[in-house]
């Protein structure tokens, strides 16, 4: 599923499945695509986030405490497409995915409504040479990473594999750092921006609030809120709070 080369200031909220009650994933979907969010990414818990700050890890311990697993979740996501009608992205690690199959998991994706996936330990040509026949015969895709390491080579192939968009990480940091723009990640962005590429990039980490927000969407087509709303998840009365929360990025 595409996102438009074109748009502008699209925003895209991740949350964790199974938190902060198990049974909480697809009303907290809900509640984001009324509230204005753009497109979702739902994280699936494992119990070795390395990429994740202290909030994500906390959040995905406490859902595997719930009882949150891959099998729960895509029972909980067959009626997401009566709720929901903005992309939804599933993200989390690999293991799980090979543990449940990943024949299976893509055609589980496919009946729920899953437009994609965002799997940042899963290897490029692992992915080319093993999995993506299976994506595509499912029409799930696979998000792909860039940072402000990744070569230009590298960057062009994942935009030819790329069928949604690139996930562009404003620093090697886990999430939950702030992002600072300054003249090096500025450079960056720019980088990225002036290769020209077929597909739309979308910037995460370190997008908290409005400044940070704007800041991305100067480069991007978009960016991605995930600390700072897994934060807000864990307040009492957070499902009220969503609207002030996606009124204050825009």
């Amino acid at each position: 599923m595409q996102l438009n080369k074109h748009a502008n200031g699209l925003l895209s909220i991740y949350f964790t499945a199974g938190y902060p009650t198990l049974d909480s994933t697809v009303t907290i979907a809900k509640a984001l695509e009324e509230a204005g969010a753009d497109f979702l990414e739902i994280g699936f818990p494992y119990s070795d986030p390395v990429a994740d700050g202290p909030t994500i890890q906390h959040s995905s311990e406490e859902a595997l405490k719930n009882g949150m697993t891959l099998h729960v979740l895509f029972e909980q996501l067959k009626d997401l497409r009566k709720h929901v009608t903005i992309p939804v992205f599933l993200m989390g690690y690999v293991n799980p995915v090979i543990r449940f199959g990943v024949e299976n998991f893509c055609k589980a994706c496919k009946e729920v409504g899953v437009n994609g996936t965002i799997i940042p330990d899963l290897p490029m040509y692992e992915y080319e040479e093993l999995y993506q026949h299976i994506f595509e015969e499912n029409g799930i895709s696979n998000i792909f990473l860039v940072t402000p390491q990744t070569s230009e080579e590298r960057i062009r192939k994942i935009d030819k594999l790329s069928t949604s968009f690139i996930y562009l990480l404003s620093s090697n940091a886990i999430t939950g750092t702030n992002l600072e723009v300054k003249d090096q990640a500025e450079s960056y962005f720019k980088r990225i921006k002036d290769m020209d590429l077929d597909s739309p990039f979308i910037i995460g980490f370190g997008i908290s609030d409005q400044a940070t927000f704007r800041k991305a969407t100067a480069y991007a087509n978009g960016a991605i809120v995930g600390t700072a709303f897994v934060k807000l998840l864990s307040q009492e009365d957070y499902l009220k709070k969503i609207p002030e929360f996606i009124q204050k990025l825009r």
